[in-house]
């Protein structure tokens, strides 16, 4: 299991790109001026880097409650992605609404949006991620010898 500074970096990386990302984009895409989307980016973004630490803790825990390990084929990959933008999702809703005086439906088809960004972007993240900084191997443990050696 990663370690909590291995945490640490996951989710500041993971935020900083996303943010780098979604700014330019969502302004591009939905209209917006680059500061607003900015501001929303960067205030979703804190409350997600809080809620990718806890959400990645408790996957993680239930892979190995469950599977005995950590390591995600690509089906649990989607999961694990759909699952943590469907959290995102429930808090970020009413805040854009909000915030960009848009009606709730409106706020949904922009999150629904930026969720399937974001579904798509957490993929390949932890994906890359994985890559570039593996779970490390347990190391073997040797038994020891049997004082019972014949000679």
């Amino acid at each position: 299991m990663r370690g909590t500074l291995d945490r640490i970096r996951h989710t500041v990386g993971f935020e900083v790109f996303g943010l780098a990302i979604f700014a330019p984009l969502g302004s591009w895409v939905f209209g917006y001026e680059l500061h607003q989307m900015g501001i929303i980016g960067a205030v979703a973004s804190l409350i997600a880097a809080i809620w990718n630490y806890i959400y990645n803790l408790m996957f993680d825990r239930a892979m190995v409650r469950f599977t005995g390990q950590v390591r995600k084929s690509p089906r649990i990959r989607v999961l694990h992605a759909l699952l943590f933008e469907l959290g995102l999702l429930i808090v970020f809703l009413p805040s854009v609404a909000w915030y960009l005086k848009i009606s709730l439906l409106d706020a949904l088809i922009m999150d629904l949006a930026v969720a399937a960004f974001y579904v798509v972007y957490a993929f390949v993240y932890n994906w890359l991620y994985d890559i570039v900084f593996p779970i490390p191997e347990r190391e073997a443990v040797e038994c020891p010898q049997s004082s019972a050696q014949s000679s």
